[in-house]
């Protein structure tokens, strides 16, 4: 296919960050705030389905704004310009955060009965589940007044440590040796990215070391950031009546504490199958002792009898777009449009943020996907999971935009369900029992990730979050905290972890979602047991998957999985049967390894 592995951002704003479009836009969105916001003060319940449709008109634009700046922050890690046009948007999102909230009390002035009847108009119910959400939430608001200075005051607070965590990670870079000795400097992005692609041990910890003591020179900064960011946020949720901090994110998650403690339950129950791969894994990476480091987690194995093959980006394309085809013809069609169309950002290069994500368009209706593309079949299912977030996110874009906004859990399931698909292909693909291998243990990095990493950051945060509420922690005590958190998450299963996890780790310091963690996990299960059902589902699978996608912002995520797949989240059998799937992998994995150990 010839397919370019940078992204095409021409056709929004003009492509460029100081644009006449991008400050047209700017513009214009801050003038449609102001009129909603003039509206509003003498509104009455007639006036409201057209108010609805101009506050989502709003937070569409303003999405695509913020969309398109994130995107060229991802590419452009180091310009400095990036900052000025967020303090553009912080206040954007002020204003419309003013207006939602004047929304809310509207809403929650009706009576039950004027409600009721608002709900019942053509143009409303289709956004009924968020008016309630709405309603519901106006509850927990202080006065006008007090509310505008707490998000402003939030501006210098919460979203400027979070923003800061940019400027710490976008100046930082470290040299390390090979096995020959031989030198190389790289950025905190392209570090990250080998980690996980390094097949040789001791080049390897050499860059692990090198990592570790790069994010160990900034702890500091780090500390600093960590520990004003969640004060920030926990005197938001002490002003606004939440009893505890897990209230707010189980909130936006629309999930119940009894399902998160549901899931980690069966998580913790089934440790130990996890325990047993990194052991064999361990032995047939040769490593010196009988465990596992952090930095080996992802690394891949070198099998005798099996030479890697460096996957190229057209490679990974026609593997991606033919096996979405098979459980979907729609899902192909998508995947097959980013990659002509030049929706993906994958060329690996200096000054690009670390990781990857997907980032909707509302307003172009259209998606982009920012990845590090190495040439791994972890880089194949990567740009897989990303394009399961398009995927999701283009059935939705005919809903009203309240409708679009679904939850990260929701999100992360999509997303998994669709690299679940290329790992599997991956897996069925492999003509020998070393190639085999090698991809099934691929395909446990995910497992691990979610059954250990993501736990190990989920008791972290708890226990940071717990002790924070007094007092401010300090980085020697944050590395003690993070190794702790990683010791009871891998079932001490590793010889050496990460301390500075804690300081590296982007989702720690993301302002928008708080417990940056658990929704992953869900997303990981559930993406299981809705690949079991599409096994089950045949021919029909494609129009049930698109009915559950798009209900993903309509009802709570118990509601969702029983109306769709007719499965309760609050009892354990519908997680084990997740981990079920897991383990059946495994007890493949531990078998073939017998011929390689």
């Amino acid at each position: 296919m010839n397919l370019k592995e940078t992204w095409d951002l021409s056709t929004l704003f003009g492509g460029d960050l100081d644009s006449p479009e991008l400050k047209s836009a700017l513009k214009k969105t801050d003038e449609l705030i102001e009129l909603v916001k003039s509206t509003l003060e003498n509104a009455h319940p007639g006036d409201f389905p057209s108010i609805a449709t101009k506050i989502q008109n709003a937070e569409a634009e303003l999405g695509e704004i913020s969309s398109f700046i994130g995107m060229w922050q991802a590419v452009h890690y180091s310009d400095q310009r990036v900052s000025v046009y967020y303090g553009k948007i912080q206040n954007l999102v002020l204003k419309i955060t003013q207006v939602e909230q004047s929304w809310g009390r509207k809403l929650a002035e009706l009576s039950e009965t004027e409600f009721d009847e608002l709900l019942s108009k053509p143009e409303m119910a289709p956004i009924a589940f968020t008016l309630k959400e709405q309603r519901d939430k106006s509850v927990r608001l202080l006065d006008p007044s007090t509310e505008y200075l707490l998000q402003k005051l939030q501006q210098d607070a919460l979203d400027a440590w979070s923003s800061h965590y940019e400027t710490i990670a976008s100046g930082l870079s470290t040299e390390y040796a090979d096995e020959n000795g031989i030198k190389y400097q790289v950025s905190a992005g392209q570090a990250l990215n080998l980690l996980d692609s390094i097949a040789n041990p001791v080049a390897r910890k050499n860059l692990m070391q090198s990592y570790e003591k790069m994010w160990g020179s900034a702890e500091n900064l780090s500390g600093d950031t960590l520990n004003h960011l969640a004060g920030a946020r926990l005197t938001d949720y002490e002003a606004h009546h939440y009893d505890n901090f897990l209230e707010y994110p189980l909130e936006l998650n629309r999930m119940s504490r009894q399902t998160l403690d549901t899931m980690w339950s069966v998580v913790a129950k089934n440790k130990k199958m996890l325990v047993e791969f990194l052991n064999c894994k361990a032995k047939l990476l040769k490593l010196p002792t009988e465990h596992i480091s952090w930095q080996d987690q992802s690394a891949p194995l070198n099998l005798k009898g099996y030479e890697s093959h460096e996957m190229s980006f057209d490679e990974a394309a026609e593997l991606i777009i033919k096996n979405f085809t098979k459980f979907s013809p729609k899902m192909g069609k998508v995947a097959q449009f980013a990659f002509e169309h030049q929706w993906i950002e994958a060329e690996n290069r200096a000054d690009k943020s670390p990781g990857g994500f997907e980032t909707s368009l509302p307003i172009s209706k259209e998606a982009r996907i920012f990845l590090t593309f190495t040439g791994s079949v972890n880089d194949a299912a990567t740009i897989g999971h990303e394009l399961g977030h398009a995927f999701h996110t283009m059935q939705l874009y005919d809903l009203p935009y309240w409708r679009q906004n679904y939850a990260m859990n929701i999100a992360e399931t999509a997303s998994t369900f669709a690299e679940t698909i290329i790992n599997n292909a991956n897996v069925e693909a492999a003509t020998s029992k070393a190639e085999k291998l090698t991809l099934l243990d691929a395909k446990m990095v995910n497992a691990v990730a979610m059954f250990m990493n993501i736990h190990a950051r989920y008791i972290f945060e708890t226990n940071f979050y717990t002790k924070r509420q007094k007092q401010i922690i300090t980085p020697r005590e944050l590395n003690e905290m993070m190794i702790g958190a990683q010791k009871v998450a891998f079932n001490g299963a590793m010889e050496e972890y990460h301390p500075h996890f804690w300081t590296s780790k982007l989702h720690f310091y993301i302002d928008e979602v708080p417990f940056y963690n658990f929704p992953y996990t869900f997303g990981y299960l559930f993406s299981l047991g809705i690949y079991a059902f599409a096994q089950r589902s045949g021919a029909d699978f494609e129009d049930q998957y698109i009915a559950l996608l798009r209900d993903s912002a309509n009802m709570p995520v118990e509601e969702l999985a029983k109306k769709h797949l007719n499965v309760y989240l609050t009892k354990e059998d519908f997680w084990q049967s997740g981990a079920d799937l897991v383990k059946k992998d495994i007890d493949e994995y531990l078998e073939l390894a017998k011929d390689f150990i």
